[in-house]
């Protein structure tokens, strides 16, 4: 009997253990850390909850947007994201056409939304 409860033990050890790694391998802020070492880009973001900020990453700078719901024609939907750096020393080394990829990347995900990007990058932009 003894021997019986150690295995089925081991076996739940086993499927907890199984279950931890899937979790950890899928866990999407793990994928935005990765993408952020490699300086790729990457959007985490909770579409369906409008009062969560969205994550992004890209050449290593990691972004903050904030979403504010608003009126369409149709329906209520995000219209206005305030996007700014996380850490503004990291903004060395982008220039126009990067923020403008970034809004682009945006704008797939929130078609009617406006970008408005926060101070320094403001500045930038409006030159």
């Amino acid at each position: 009997m003894a021997v019986f409860l150690f295995r089925f033990l081991v076996l739940i050890a086993v499927f907890i253990l199984a279950y931890c790694a899937i979790k950890y391998f899928i866990n999407p802020k793990r994928k935005l850390e990765l993408a952020h070492n490699k300086k790729l880009f990457y959007l985490l973001d909770e579409k369906s909850n409008v009062r969560k900020n969205f994550l992004l990453t890209y050449r290593g700078v990691l972004f903050e947007g904030e979403k504010y719901l608003g009126t369409t024609e149709n329906a209520f939907e995000v219209v206005t994201i305030q996007v700014w750096a996380k850490n503004n020393n990291n903004l060395q080394g982008l220039n126009k056409e990067d923020f403008h990829f970034i809004e682009k990347e945006i704008s797939i995900i929130y078609p009617n939304a406006k970008v408005i990007w926060k101070s320094p990058i403001k500045e930038l932009l409006s030159r």
